[in-house]
């Protein structure tokens, strides 16, 4: 090879990897443009740890994709150090087989995406073919594993007889879990002719004894980057799926890189299925020294319909301290600043730079310090929300069309009906007192974040001899109407519901997300305007609030 004819990584027209489409919502191709964006923090974050170095022209460092896909960020990093190695090694072909062989490495999520990543990486799909660029591989897979590899089911109470390679007639459970992944068993053990999606980097007991034994007893990868799958059905109701992503960071740490970085989705930062313990991990672990935060993933992902927005991260094995936190919305200008990942009395990560800030000032005002962000137990909104299914009700129960003597009304999914007074088996003492209902459910936004929009569904008042099913969280009790309107009104406010945002992982609005609203006097009635100067919010802070939060009408449907 004696021109970079042979080796054009970049500069394709049109890029196929701009224009393929993705396998699902839960495993999504990387767009080259993000990629390099990945690529350019991780970059300067190698030279801030190594002065005057620049990571492409170094030939001895490592890099690793463990759940490849496209293989553009395979491609992207091969382009750069092809570039950076001139120097160092003048020949091209020699300077292309040895970043190839030496230098550049992934793991295949499926076997389609395999055989696309040796395509990107080394225009082939076999490594070692005629038109590979790569000219030192004795293998197909070169540098790029896959292999399949089944779940290990557990936990199965249902089963079927049928027979083992034997021919012996053997019990086979059928509604297991994965003991790995958790990904159920009656949607992803279907045979020989789909995938397993049985991740092989999650899917072992020892990731650095399968890194040993995939590429080499000595091999330490220096960095890892890459885009993992994000969920998997876990049969449970409905269309239920549980994160795997947490899974894949966890593994990539226990590989201890120099560096890694991976774009996840963000509803790790406040909630998530099953992510507590990784919430807690992440927030308490001071080498994560950047996070770039996509409050819509169409930002990222144009098309890719994912609930919370995406966010990437990166990781500094030698280099602890406070993180770099930017927020990016469509043509907003980007909001930065390096603060703690976890502030104290808080039990997540706090999304908006500029939220927090007000954040601190309401806690200042209700409970005159500045060390803490929790608010005393006798001024938190939260006590007062009930927990899901206020009255013990499910959102299927249906109460009649007509009264009967004795009956409560019943706020229910749809509309309203009759049912008499004992069917509630939960918070009888709500029932004759007043209360505000309020959507379990905020409004929908489609498959899109957008802003501003209304934080949580419509409030509206119970009156006495009123209950709910679990549609609605009720809020009370309150001794009077005028209280209860009082309560309602501050609700509408665009101050508490930023509030309410700011532990808001989802659309599911829950009791904890009040955990950031302080009460009131229920004396008046509440407006933005009071709210704004009893906490001292200035131009910029209140601009933030109404550039978030929609007005609420409170005589006006939910639609949005």
């Amino acid at each position: 090879m004696t021109s970079h004819r042979g080796f054009s990584l970049r500069g394709r027209n049109p890029d196929v990897l701009t224009c393929i489409a993705n396998l699902s919502n839960d495993e999504v191709f990387t767009p080259p443009e993000f990629a390099n964006r990945m690529l350019d923090d991780m970059a300067s974050a190698w030279t801030q740890s190594h002065p005057g170095e620049d990571l492409w022209s170094k030939p001895d460092v490592t890099f690793l994709d463990p759940f490849t896909k496209s293989g553009v960020f395979l491609r992207e990093i091969t382009s750069r150090l092809v570039k950076g190695l001139e120097e160092e090694i003048p020949d091209l072909e020699e300077r292309v087989d040895h970043i190839l062989t030496k230098q550049v490495f992934g793991i295949g999520v499926t076997q389609l995406t395999s055989l696309l990543a040796r395509r990107s990486l080394y225009c082939s799909k076999f490594a070692n073919g005629p038109h590979s660029i790569a000219k030192s591989f004795s293998t197909d897979q070169g540098n790029i594993w896959f292999e399949r590899i089944e779940h290990t089911w557990a936990g199965g109470t249902e089963w079927v007889y049928t027979a083992d390679n034997a021919g012996n007639r053997i019990k086979k459970f059928t509604n297991g879990k994965c003991i790995y992944c958790g990904a159920s068993q009656k949607t992803l053990d279907r045979g020989d002719d789909l995938e397993t999606h049985a991740y092989a980097f999650i899917h072992n007991d020892n990731i650095n004894a399968l890194i040993a034994e995939l590429f080499g007893e000595d091999m330490q990868f220096d960095v890892i980057v890459g885009n993992p799958p994000y969920q998997l059905n876990d049969g449970g109701f409905g269309t239920s799926a549980a994160p795997i992503y947490d899974k894949f960071v966890e593994q990539a740490k226990k590989l201890n890189p120099r560096l890694l970085t991976m774009v996840i989705p963000s509803r790790w930062f406040a909630g998530g299925k099953g992510l507590d313990e990784f919430r807690e991990s992440m927030l308490g672990d001071a080498h994560l020294r950047s996070i770039d935060d996509f409050l819509s993933a169409a930002d990222v992902f144009p098309g890719v319909g994912l609930k919370g927005g995406v966010c990437y991260f990166l990781w500094d094995r030698d280099n602890a301290g406070d993180c770099r936190v930017q927020t990016h919305f469509k043509d907003w200008p980007v909001n930065a600043a390096v603060r703690p990942l976890l502030e104290k009395g808080a039990d997540v990560f706090i999304r908006f730079n500029q939220g927090l800030s007000i954040l601190k000032k309401v806690v200042a005002v209700e409970t005159g310090q500045t060390e803490s962000l929790e608010l005393p137990e006798s001024q938190r909104f939260d006590r007062i929300v009930s927990s899901r299914k206020p009255f013990g009700l499910d959102t299927t129960f249906k109460g009649k069309a007509t009264k009967a003597p004795g009956d409560v009304l019943i706020y229910q999914n749809g509309g309203i009906g009759y049912t008499p007074r004992d069917s509630a088996k939960a918070n009888e003492h709500l029932i004759d007192k007043w209360k505000i209902f309020t959507g379990r459910a905020a409004p929908g936004t489609g498959n899109r974040d957008t802003y501003p929009h209304k934080i949580i569904s419509t409030p509206f008042l119970g009156e006495p001899g009123s209950i709910s099913s679990e549609t609605y969280l009720a809020i009370g009790p309150f001794d009077t109407q005028a209280e209860a309107s009082s309560a309602l009104s501050y609700l509408s406010c665009r101050l508490t519901r930023l509030l309410i945002l700011l532990h808001k992982p989802s659309q599911d609005t829950t009791r904890k997300v009040y955990t950031f609203v302080p009460t009131q006097k229920w004396t008046k009635n509440w407006t933005d305007e009071d709210l704004y100067a009893k906490y001292d919010l200035d131009k910029e802070e209140i601009a933030f609030i109404e550039k978030v939060v929609r007005p609420m009408d409170l005589n006006q449907a939910d639609d949005a």
